[in-house]
């Protein structure tokens, strides 16, 4: 007689296991949509009194300048949801440096400029304006629509003049005005900067930012004496001099660092 043994093998034990044709295996897991069962391995685990010792390495946001005199990442916080204004008194190569590595963080950078042929290469080794970098004439900077998902640097390089600009800072709008040197109209925009640069000058161009920033002795001796891609960046009271060291790709497409050009 097979008829009761036949029938527990085939529906299932007496003591109530699972039919043998419905066990699930690693691989009907997957097929009936649950995915493959992961690795199994013992849980991280910190004791209470070493967790004061977990750190992580998380750093200001925005735009790598350079290096401090400790050798530690100079960030300057460009992308902001209240209007920003930066006034750099420098040279062209670090001005496009910062809208090198602003570009490279995902915003959108307008050149306006009175010498378009010094940003070209910039132009085209990124694609020819299609990937965040755009020149126009000066006056000619078309409104932006900067928002928090894509914010823009506007970069006037427009002389020791620079005219009335259409284009303003705004929310997720900063400006950089570049100025090759100390020019009459160079006061009041530091007096409206939010963040001002400034690169070797001469004894007397260091004499006047000295009164006009409120530069101590110190600061306005070393003016003069600062080497190529260094800047001595001032915001709120607080000054900081940083090397702008380039990469190898940028090295290639602006060469190496200099105050004149």
């Amino acid at each position: 007689m097979t008829g009761a043994a036949d029938g527990a093998s085939a529906h299932g034990s007496a003591d109530g296991d699972a039919p043998s044709g419905n066990r699930r295996t690693p691989g009907s897991r997957l097929l009936s949509g649950f995915g493959l069962i992961g690795p199994r391995h013992g849980r991280h685990t910190l004791p209470v009194d070493q967790v004061d010792a977990l750190a992580l390495p998380i750093g200001d946001d925005g735009v790598i300048a350079g290096v401090d005199a400790d050798g530690r990442p100079a960030v300057l916080g460009l992308n902001r949801p209240t209007p920003y204004d930066v006034v750099l008194i420098g040279g062209l190569w670090t001005a496009q440096v910062l809208a090198l590595r602003a570009a490279a963080t995902g915003a959108r950078v307008a050149v306006e400029t009175g010498r378009p042929q010094a940003w070209l290469q910039m132009v085209h080794a990124m694609g020819g304006g299609q990937n965040g970098l755009a020149v126009y004439d000066v006056g000619r900077v078309p409104p932006q629509g900067a928002s928090s998902g894509t914010p823009v640097l506007v970069v006037r390089d427009c002389g020791m003049r620079p005219p009335r600009g259409r284009v303003v800072s705004g929310p997720w709008q900063s400006l950089l005005t570049l100025l090759p040197y100390l020019s009459p109209v160079a006061p009041g925009l530091l007096r409206r900067a939010r963040l001002a640069g400034i690169q070797r000058v001469s004894p007397d161009e260091a004499a006047e930012l000295g009164r006009t920033m409120g530069l101590s002795r110190d600061e306005v001796d070393s003016l003069p004496t600062l080497a190529d891609g260094v800047t001595l960046w001032c915001a709120d009271g607080d000054r900081q001099y940083v090397t702008t060291l380039p990469t190898d790709a940028e090295t290639g497409l602006l060469g190496m660092p200099r105050r004149m050009d």
